[in-house]
């Protein structure tokens, strides 16, 4: 760890003095892209974030917004989203299950208990060798972390993309319940308050963690960057996620900060900055699991299970013996004051900076940005039943149930609609409503147009929410890119801030936190720009529409075609470039006709149209005892990923067309039946499948990785 020469140079101007060893080592940290967004924050006012639902908006450790409510209490959820990308590559199995227990403390910071996660993963090309090694170890670190602390993995995505091949991400969302009464925030509340450390002890993983985040990994990282992995521990987890709540149930806690990135110095000095306090903090009083530790590796040691409390001094005894009885460490460790951030140890002063300056002071990057030329179109020929077999077999349309089926995706028993579907959908009884969650992004898109493809994200998330009954209601993104100081790069990432922006206004989604993840960028190049996004609807029900035909009604297609093939699937797999695919003008409306179809008695399945187009979507709506007979005219119908469309069984064609009249196309696409196959006719030309034979294309994760 080094604090770059120009940084020192401000530091040293602020301070008059040079900072000592430890102070310029927290500059180092809390001034490091992936703390500072340094290259992201003067792109980020793009994003709407405000809305009478907000309750707590960007800039803590979690959103808050308010559910709607009939005539019950009020009642909030929290939202979080971040990335654990850099570990997940040196580690692949620690790197993804500490993601995990870092968003989740991060609910719990904000007085909320955790009950669901999402995983959004992106690899290199499946077939090979490393890529699946990846893949193996990070669903087994997420499974292990998120089934050992009881908190359910309801949905994600997983995609596959050669630009990942050097730099995987592992991006993970948390959703957290709470009533009004219990919302904690992370700002410091009163001089002469208690900052108490609870949890695991500090030992010496993750020093520098910050740092190696915002520094594109080398080919000896594996090896090299191994010491700035966490390290994680789902049982100790748990003890804290139940201590939290017995802290926050008692009313003991004034302010909370998890221990992540950047440490105990990070969490505290945040906190305190936040109130517009300092700080004393004497080092030698955190508990510590090994010997001989010095004032730097107390202050950026990244151990897991930690959090930072701001407690009165009335409450401090009745807080240990709550530690105590949850068998986790307690150490009082300092003091909010009037003035600076003071940091001693062995009686020794080895931090005294303004708190404000060392947590928000880092100056912004300017840097220069390019913009991606359009491709000029050029169209493979290829032949039907080829062109089906290899999209719908893709890895990246392929059944993620080798994925899902290793995460507990029930306890809690809120979980009505499982993985699998277009979104999952949660009880949430306290108020009689459902709430649905949707997460990811697809690099093709991105890749092919950074602007039109993330606005093209933020519209299916939004799309898969409506085909379950649900209505939007707010978002977090994390928001993946290469190195920013390559103009190529930052043209890509600027586009995807502003496509995802743009689209969520239009839809009034506020986006109310996120993360950024930057310098993804190793020996095998940038990985594409990846806005990940979890959005989180409601809905009046836990009754949704199946994605699969009861084999009784007509088949509709829902939503204006966007008649090209940029980013497909399709033209992954044949080759090819073409235009991307033109979005829907009121998207909506079409969002809100689509909840409202959905949610209709008529209404026998809805199943959105998206990765891998209709070729796709009627493969995964045949069942075993129910099929679908469709037609098309063009293989540019069959495989356009346009979202903003969904396929709808029903046995009231009328009504549909009724609720989109004005507001988007709807065109009959075939009948459902009770046989159990796929016939798709493109413009003359028939192929069939039965299920065993869909099934077969489907399970490619499956067959290669059991």
């Amino acid at each position: 760890m080094s604090l770059r020469d120009s940084d020192r140079a401000i530091v040293e101007r602020e301070l008059g003095r040079a900072p000592t060893a430890a102070e310029a080592a927290l500059f180092e940290n809390l001034w490091s892209e992936h703390c500072a967004y340094r290259s992201s924050r003067p792109l980020l006012s793009a994003f709407e974030s405000e809305g009478e639902q907000v309750v707590v908006g960007p800039g803590d450790d979690a959103a808050v917004v308010a559910l709607p409510t009939d005539d019950a209490d009020d009642l909030y959820i929290t939202l979080g989203i971040e990335s654990h990308n850099h570990p997940s590559y040196v580690d692949p199995f620690d790197g993804a299950a500490t993601g995990v227990g870092g968003i989740v403390r991060d609910t719990l910071s904000m007085g909320a208990y955790p009950i669901a996660l999402t995983d959004s993963l992106y690899f290199g090309d499946f077939d090979h060798d490393h890529s699946r090694y990846l893949l193996e170890g990070v669903v087994d670190g997420i499974s292990h972390y998120g089934n050992c602390i009881g908190v359910p993995t309801v949905g994600g995505s997983v995609c596959f993309h050669p630009d990942y091949e050097g730099n995987p991400l592992v991006n993970v969302a948390c959703v957290g319940l709470l009533s009004p009464e219990r919302l904690v925030t992370a700002e410091a509340q009163s001089v002469g308050n208690k900052l108490v450390l609870v949890g695991n002890a500090t030992g010496r993983d993750g020093l520098g963690g910050a740092s190696f985040a915002s520094e594109d990994l080398s080919e000896d990282a594996e090896t090299e960057d191994r010491p700035a992995v966490q390290v994680g521990d789902p049982y100790a987890e748990k003890l804290l996620v139940e201590c939290n709540e017995a802290l926050v149930d008692e009313g003991l806690v004034r302010a909370a900060r998890d221990l992540g990135a950047a440490g105990l110095g990070g969490a505290s000095s945040e906190l305190i900055a936040k109130g517009g306090f300092g700080a004393r903090i004497e080092l030698d009083r955190v508990h510590q699991r090994e010997p001989n530790m010095n004032a730097l590796e107390i202050l950026l040691a990244e151990s897991q299970e930690r959090m930072c409390y701001e407690v009165a001094p009335d409450d401090v005894e009745r807080v240990r013996e709550l530690a105590t009885r949850y068998d986790l460490g307690c150490s009082v460790i300092g003091e909010v004051t009037e003035g600076n951030y003071v940091c001693t140890f062995e009686g020794d002063r080895v931090v005294d900076v303004p708190a404000e300056f060392l947590a928000d002071g880092a100056p912004m990057n300017d840097l220069e940005s390019v913009a991606p030329a359009a491709p000029e179109p050029s169209l493979p020929d290829a032949e039907l039943a080829a062109a089906v077999e290899a999209v719908v077999g893709s890895p990246n349309t392929a059944s993620k149930r080798w994925v899902y089926r290793q995460y507990d995706h029930e306890v809690g028993n809120r979980t009505a609609v499982r993985p699998g579907d277009d979104a999952a959908l949660l009880a949430i009884r306290e108020i009689g409503k459902g709430l649905a969650l949707s997460a990811g992004a697809d690099p093709n898109w991105t890749s092919a147009a950074p602007y039109e493809g993330a606005r093209a994200v933020a519209l299916e998330n939004a799309t898969n929410l409506a085909a379950k009954g649900a209505r939007p209601l707010a978002a977090v993104d994390c928001l993946n890119g290469g190195n920013p100081e390559k103009p190529d790069v930052y043209g890509g990432f600027t586009g995807v801030v502003d496509g995802l922006a743009d689209m969520c206004r239009t839809l009034s989604v506020p986006v109310v936190g996120g993360n950024v993840s930057l310098y993804n960028d190793s020996a095998t190049g940038p990985i594409p720009p990846t806005p990940t996004l979890a959005m989180v609807g409601i809905s009046d029900t836990v009754a949704a529409p199946p994605a699969s035909v009861a084999g009784e009604g007509t088949l509709l297609v829902v939503g204006d075609p966007g008649n090209a093939l940029g980013g497909s699937e399709y033209l992954a797999r044949q080759g090819g470039t073409d235009r991307f695919p033109a979005l829907p003008d009121e998207p909506a409306a079409v969002v809100d006709a689509l909840a409202a179809v959905a949610s209709a008695e008529s209404t026998l399945a809805v199943h959105d149209v998206s990765h891998g187009g209709l070729a796709v979507t009627l493969a995964e709506m045949v069942g075993p005892d129910a099929g679908v007979t469709a037609a098309v005219d063009s293989i540019e119908t069959l495989f356009d990923e346009t979202p903003g469309r969904a396929v709808v069984e029903t046995i009231d064609p009328a009504a549909v067309r009724a609720r989109f009249e004005g507001v988007a196309a709807v065109s009959a696409v075939g009948e459902a039946t009770t046989d159990g196959t796929l016939t798709l006719d493109c413009g003359g030309e028939t192929v069939t499948y039965d299920h065993d034979a869909i099934r077969e294309l489907r399970d490619v994760l499956v067959r290669e990785l059991d």
